[in-house]
């Protein structure tokens, strides 16, 4: 592994941190999660135009920018770093990848040019709390994740020559905006049921949409009810298997998330040195403090080893080496380590709901409920590892 960034991904990174600077800092943020969408068509415009993100590492016959999943990572540690609120985890990174994967060339023609020039966002429709078991970050892929054949989850009818879906998916990420869903279904009955992905269109007659409030608004999510909805299927129903696509996606997206805690907890730590250096007690400044330089040092510590650990991830997913998950993990106890000490060290300011550390705080939370928590995802990296055959792992 050559640890050096090429210039290309330092153009990357320098590129898209000059943009975000200007145009996504704390007001904007929480100005664009206040709209109907929950982030700033605008600024996603702009990211897609100008940077051409969506579509950076999507070929270049469908007008992406043709690099590695590397740069994704990368790039997404700027996005990190302003906790800017995007379609760039579930269009670029969910969605996109699996379109290129099981797609056929007629639908790759149509959809992925569109990905990457910005003007079409889609969504997985994962039913349930259940899109770290999907990804096969905290279980096994062969889980049943997607809700069971008999009931639960989205079921599948194929009839007249056209597919209907029928059932709900919760907590889907910008299920509540995309304008494409991507929704894993079950067919085939009880006795014989196999999940396949379908595509719908966000608009489509029969679809119920409700964006929720979570935890994490930075990160929105969304309600999506299929009532009889006319569907496409993604590929082709013989030798699709899509329980092994979604696993094989989940180490990219776990080094994606990996990257976006790592530059949110540089950013916190950032925030925090800077007040303490101007916040005094006892006539002097409290970064002085012999005990606030200890608590610092941790987590400048906590956050070096997870940069490092992001970054192998990063590189890794583009050679076949599992480690996202727990590159994953300790991200997000660094990312939870530096917003806790920055709500602390803030003093009374900090802990005022309407402070911007909270936003850092709600996105270790957040991810933790979505793709974790971090001992879920060590023990599942160990299991798959055989480090403990022979013996339980506790999750």
């Amino acid at each position: 592994m050559d640890a050096r960034f090429t210039d290309e991904q330092d153009e990357i990174r320098r590129a898209l941190r000059e943009l975000l600077h200007k145009r996504c800092g704390t007001e904007d943020v929480r100005a664009a999660v206040d709209r109907p969408q929950g982030y700033d068509p605008g600024l996603w415009t702009a990211l897609g135009e100008q940077l051409g993100l969506p579509g950076l590492a999507l070929p270049e016959e469908y007008g992406g920018a043709g690099c590695t999943r590397t740069e994704v990572a990368l790039a997404a540690e700027e996005l990190g770093r302003a906790l800017a609120p995007t379609p760039f985890l579930a269009t670029a990174v969910l969605a996109a990848p699996l379109l290129l994967a099981l797609g056929t060339d007629a639908q790759r023609a149509e959809l992925l040019p569109r990905i990457a020039d910005g003007g079409l966002t889609a969504a997985l429709a994962v039913p349930g709390a259940r899109l770290g078991t999907a990804l096969g970050l905290t279980g096994p892929p062969g889980a049943d994740w997607a809700g069971g054949g008999r009931a639960g989850g989205v079921q599948a009818r194929h009839t007249a020559d056209r597919w209907r879906l029928y059932g709900e998916a919760d907590q889907v990420v910008d299920g509540h905006s995309a304008g494409l869903l991507l929704v894993p279904a079950h067919t085939g009955g009880y006795a014989r049921s196999r999940v396949l992905l379908f595509l719908v269109a966000g608009d489509a007659a029969g679809v119920v949409r409700t964006r929720l409030t979570g935890l994490d608004a930075t990160r929105g999510q969304g309600r999506v009810q299929l009532r009889h909805v006319q569907a496409e299927l993604l590929g082709s129903d013989e030798g699709t298997d899509v329980r092994a696509a979604l696993a094989g996606l989940g180490d990219f997206t776990a080094a994606v998330l990996a990257g976006e805690a790592v530059g949110a907890a540089d950013r916190a730590l950032e925030r925090t040195v800077e007040y303490v250096k101007q916040r005094e007690q006892f006539g002097r400044a409290i970064g002085s403090f012999q005990a606030v330089k200890h608590r610092l040092a941790d987590v400048y510590v906590a956050v070096r080893a997870a940069r490092s650990a992001a970054y192998y991830a990063a590189w890794a997913t583009a050679h076949g080496e599992p480690v996202g998950g727990l590159a994953l993990a300790q991200a997000l106890e660094a990312l939870r380590t530096a917003a806790g000490e920055c709500i602390q060290l803030h003093g009374g300011i900090g802990f005022t709901w309407e402070h911007e550390a909270h936003l850092a705080f709600k996105r270790a939370a957040g991810d933790e409920l979505l793709f974790g928590p971090a001992h879920r995802l060590r023990a599942h990296a160990a299991e798959a590892a055989g480090l403990f055959a022979g013996e339980e792992v506790a999750v």
